[in-house]
C-alpha cells in the first residue's frame, strides 16, 4: 500500500475528524472510505455517460426508439411487481 499526503483546509479536516469520531473510525479510515466511495461513484457515472453516448449513437444509426409513455408504464408495472411486456421499438424517422 502506498502513502499519500493530503493538505486539507482546517475546517474540512475538523469536520472529517468529527464525523469519523461519530462513526467510531479514525480520521484516516474515514478519509480512505470517503475516497473509495467517491471513486466508485465517479466510475459508475463515467460508465453511465459512456453507455448513454453509445445508446444515442445506436438510436441515430438504427432510427429506432421507444415511446416514453410505454416505457413509463413498463417501469411502473415492474416496480409494483406486476407483469409487464417490454415496449417494442418504433421507427422515429419519417
Amino acid at each position: 500500500m502506498s502513502t499519500t499526503s493530503l493538505k486539507l483546509p482546517d475546517d474540512l479536516k475538523a469536520r472529517a475528524a468529527d464525523l469519523a469520531k461519530a462513526q467510531h473510525l479514525s480520521p484516516h479510515a474515514y478519509m480512505v472510505e470517503a475516497i473509495r466511495r467517491a471513486t466508485e461513484q465517479d466510475a459508475l457515472h463515467q460508465q453511465f455517460v459512456e453507455d448513454s453516448i453509445e445508446a444515442r449513437q445506436h438510436a441515430r444509426d438504427s432510427g429506432q426508439g421507444y415511446a416514453a409513455n410505454q416505457v413509463h408504464d413498463y417501469i411502473l408495472n415492474k416496480a409494483r411487481g406486476g407483469k409487464a411486456s417490454r415496449p417494442k421499438p418504433q421507427s422515429w424517422r419519417k
